[in-house]
C-alpha cells in the first residue's frame, strides 16, 4: 500500500511540477507574442485561456454551468478516482503509475481554473496543413497517456482471461 501511494505521488508531483512550468514559461514567453513554429507548423506553441474541457469541449456553455461541471463535477471526480486508485488492491505499477498521470493532469487543470478564472492555460498544438490538434497543455498529455496506458491495460488483461 505504501508503495502504491508513493508512486502515485511522485508520479502526480512530477507531472504537475512540470505541467505548471511549462504553463507559466507559456504564459510568460507566448502571451502578447505570435505564435512560434517548427517544421512547416507541424508544432505550434500559442497562448490559448480554455474555458471549456478536452480541446474546447464545452466552451460555450455558460459561464456557471461551466464552473459547476468543470471544476465542481470533475473536483469530485478526481477525490473519488484518488481513494479508488489508492483503496484497489489488485492494481499493479503500471497501472498506479497511469492513475498518477490521469490525477495529476486532473489536478493540475483544476488548479487552473480555480486560479485563472476559470480558464486553463494551453500553449501547444500539432498538425499537418488544416488536420490539426487543438491547442492542449502537459496536463492534457498526462491524462491520455494514463488513459491509453490503462485502457490498453484493460485489453491485455481481457486477452489473458
Amino acid at each position: 500500500m505504501n508503495n502504491k501511494i508513493l508512486l502515485i505521488g511522485v508520479t502526480s508531483v512530477i507531472s504537475i511540477a512540470l505541467d505548471q512550468f511549462t504553463k507559466y514559461l507559456a504564459t510568460k514567453h507566448l502571451m502578447m507574442h505570435d505564435p512560434i513554429s517548427w517544421w512547416n507548423d507541424f508544432f505550434v506553441l500559442t497562448y490559448s485561456i480554455n474555458h471549456g474541457a478536452f480541446l474546447g469541449l464545452g466552451n460555450n456553455l455558460p459561464e456557471g454551468v461551466r464552473n459547476l461541471i468543470f471544476s465542481g463535477l470533475v473536483g469530485i471526480f478526481l477525490i473519488g478516482f484518488s481513494i479508488y486508485a489508492v483503496r484497489d488492491k489488485h492494481m499493479n505499477k503500471l497501472q498506479n503509475l497511469a492513475c498518477g498521470l490521469v490525477l495529476s493532469g486532473g489536478f493540475s487543470n483544476l488548479y487552473d481554473r480555480i486560479t485563472n478564472n476559470g480558464g486553463v492555460v494551453d500553449f501547444m498544438n500539432m498538425g499537418i496543413g488544416s488536420l490539426r490538434t487543438g491547442i492542449f497543455n502537459v496536463a492534457d498529455m498526462a491524462i491520455m497517456a494514463g488513459v491509453f496506458m490503462l485502457v490498453i491495460y484493460s485489453y491485455k488483461t481481457d486477452d489473458k482471461k
